[in-house]
């Protein structure tokens, strides 16, 4: 009786209880719950054409196909690297907005790769066959191992993109087999100040208005891709109350974390990163004010740290509030009542020791191995030659997970980028890294003194950055086909550095991996078959960067007790303009303002269970017509990391009404609106 109760419990609060919730995985959406409360059902044939016609953004977004002709939608922020690497200080893209004419006009993204899910496996059989019986490190090399080699038999040299997917951190591994576009070209985006309009004051909230969209095209073999799934748009956008579904790729969620993982967040990985965010952002600011050309080579990074600081702060807050965290320790205590089995109750005890191990090295692994003493596209360059030119004389299962062949076609795309390099950024991010590898490790630790000698952070960021010819794509090119023997001879002082790093970044990877990673990896997937032990899987799986499908609608919220519409117009943008910013409208806009249907619906605010990385996915509704564009969340949507509560959890997107109306009479781009009316 006892243990029938905590069942009882358990699915009394099991996630998919909670109204529209849940980042569902393709091949196991609930059909049934959505016709029950909405009264459709997608069947196979639906959900095949909405896979298909979604994409995913390799560097972390979203987007979906709009046309016949590879036409992609996805958000400003999305392209942004792009449209910054494509603009010059005579041709500011960002600053301008941009419209190809003509095809031929489109112009080449130097490093964004599309991706288009093709087909999903079960290999769960395959993986835990590999790992049965081994402890510990054993278990996560055993893992890691057997991932690449299943994605090295499906990625046939590069043709295919193929991730093997850890679901449930650990129940299940799909494995994930893409369709790769390299040859990405901007077609159109607007100014940057309409995309990001209201700034990070507006960021994370509601209402909006902002034109937060760019489309890309995909080519083969230089000519644009034939892509017969695609959502065709919508003019009229959506309406409260209106069914709508959301597919993207979700980049991390932490709801079925143990308490151990989620106080660790809490109280050592989010104050941290934001005593570091808070930090940069002041030294690009400041750096920006130096002159309007050092505004423009650092406005994308100061956006990047402003956004990521706002939503660290809020998924932190989210954590500290007793109530909801208290229901996560709730959750947890029942299911450890459920699990009878000694060796399996033990699984939350071993990840509770391993994040306590982590806290005593955690300083040196976030600086040395994941980067953070060296925030400098030059270094990271120079990381890429040295490790990946040493990896590829190992077996590829033998390597470490981001230079096996499957990621190999990424990897290279980034190290012979096209896209410009500005060395007094490059100076102002790695002085800052390098300073704070030696404030958080103090100057007397042997890494520290060895990494710096006796030059200063600034003195040894300056003749690093000012010393190396990595800039130049043909020095890369020739580094990285000369191998490791060509690496280890240069004298570049960037790749001096990344040499001299590298055993001690790779000695705490190790020790990462070994007492930290292995340990979590092995007792998370204990946790997750007492999870379906409990409930069946009735559950969806954290997100984890891979498509997902959610549901919802058109729904306003209270806030502080007042209504929330979930509909604004264009007429709101013009009211809110002040003429400074970050609330100043493009002369595009003041000009055109006679012309636009002031009374079209900007942005909607919607129920889809959403996180970062759904930025760029498409809004559609049953008919699989486009009707708004992913590009935030309010600010309660950010506790969505770790629980999802419907009645304020808002997810905000471009209505495509806004996106069709302006593109014609703001920026006249006939031809564009001509193929999305297709």
């Amino acid at each position: 009786m006892k243990r029938f109760l905590i069942v009882a419990a358990l699915v009394a609060t099991a996630l998919p209880a909670r109204a529209d919730e849940g980042m569902w995985l393709y091949n196991d959406f609930p059909s049934d719950a959505v016709k029950a409360k909405y009264g459709f059902a997608p069947d196979t044939a639906w959900l095949t054409r909405a896979r298909l016609a979604s994409v995913r953004l390799a560097g972390g977004c979203s987007g979906s196909f709009v046309s016949a002709g590879g036409l992609v939608l996805t958000n400003h922020h999305c392209a942004s690297e792009c449209i910054q690497q494509l603009s010059t200080a005579e041709k500011d893209l960002s600053e301008n907005g941009f419209v190809a004419a003509a095809i031929g006009d489109e112009a080449k993204c130097p490093e964004i790769e599309i991706n288009q899910l093709v087909e999903i496996q079960d290999v769960t059989d395959r993986v835990t066959a590999a790992t049965a019986g081994k402890d510990a490190a054993a278990f996560g090399l055993a893992q890691k191992a057997e991932m690449s080699r299943i994605e090295h038999d499906c990625a046939q040299d590069g043709t295919w993109r193929c991730d093997v997917v850890t679901l449930y951190h650990g129940g299940a591994y799909h494995l994930y087999r893409y369709k790769r576009y390299q040859d990405v070209r901007l077609v159109a985006a607007p100014e940057f100040r309409i995309a990001f309009f209201g700034g990070d004051p507006d960021n994370f909230t509601f209402p909006r208005y902002d034109l937060d969209m760019s489309l890309l095209r995909v080519y083969e073999n230089g000519k644009p891709a034939v892509t017969p799934d695609f959502f065709r748009m919508d003019p009229k956008g959506a309406r409260e109350g209106d069914l709508t579904f959301v597919s993207g790729h979700p980049g991390r969620t932490q709801r079925l974390m143990t308490i151990a993982q989620l106080t660790f967040l809490r109280d050592v990985a989010f104050p941290a990163r934001l005593a570091r965010l808070a930090e940069a952002r002041g030294m690009l600011t400041q750096f920006g004010k130096q002159s309007p050309e050092a505004r423009r080579t650092s406005q994308e990074s100061l956006f990047f740290v402003e956004n990521s600081y706002k939503a660290i702060l809020g998924e932190w807050r989210a954590l500290l509030d007793p109530v909801q965290f208290g229901r996560k320790v709730d959750d947890e205590g029942a299911l450890r009542l459920f699990v009878q089995d000694p060796a399996k109750a033990g699984a939350w005890d071993a990840i509770a020791r391993a994040e306590a191990t982590f806290r005593d090295f955690y300083d040196a692994y976030y600086l040395l191995e994941a980067g953070g003493a060296f925030p400098s596209d030059l270094f990271g360059i120079a990381r890429m030659l040295v490790r990946g030119t040493a990896e590829r004389e190992k077996p590829n299962e033998a390597r470490l997970r981001e230079y096996t062949d499957s990621s190999l076609p990424t990897l290279t795309q980034r190290l012979f980028s096209t896209a410009p390099i500005y060395p007094d950024v490059q100076e102002a991010w790695l002085s800052f890294g390098l300073t704070k590898l030696r404030e958080l490790l103090t100057a007397d630790d042997p890494t520290v003194r060895r990494i710096l000698g006796k030059e200063s952070p600034e003195s040894l960021a300056t003749a690093a950055v000012r010393g190396t010819k990595l800039a130049d794509v043909a020095v890369r090119k020739a580094l990285w086909e000369g191998g490791k023997a060509a690496v280890d001879a240069s004298d570049d002082p960037m790749i001096v550095l990344a040499r001299l790093v590298d055993p001690d970044a790779r000695a705490v990877r190790k020790r990462f991996d070994d007492e930290v990673d292995s340990v979590v990896r092995k007792n998370s997937e204990i946790i997750a078959k007492a999870h379906f032990e409990a409930m069946g899987k009735k559950t969806y799986p954290d997100a984890t960067f891979s498509l997902r499908l959610s549901y919802g609608a058109v729904k306003g919220y209270l806030e502080k007790g007042k209504k929330v519409n979930p509909v604004t117009t264009l007429a709101g943008a013009f009211e809110r303009h002040t003429g400074k910013d970050p609330f100043a409208l493009p002369k595009t806009w003041l000009d055109a303002k006679k012309r636009l249907d002031l009374k079209t619906p900007f942005n909607i605010a919607t129920t889809n269970d959403i996180i970062g990385g759904n930025s760029g996915s498409p809004v559609f509704n049953r008919k699989m017509e486009l009707v708004g564009l992913v590009f935030d969340g309010n600010l309660q949507s950010l506790g969505g990391a770790f629980w999802f509560d419907e009645s304020v959890n808002r997810t905000v997107a471009v209505s495509s009404a806004a996106i069709l109306e302006t593109l014609k009479k703001v920026y006249g781009a006939d031809r564009v609106v001509k193929e999305l009316r297709k």
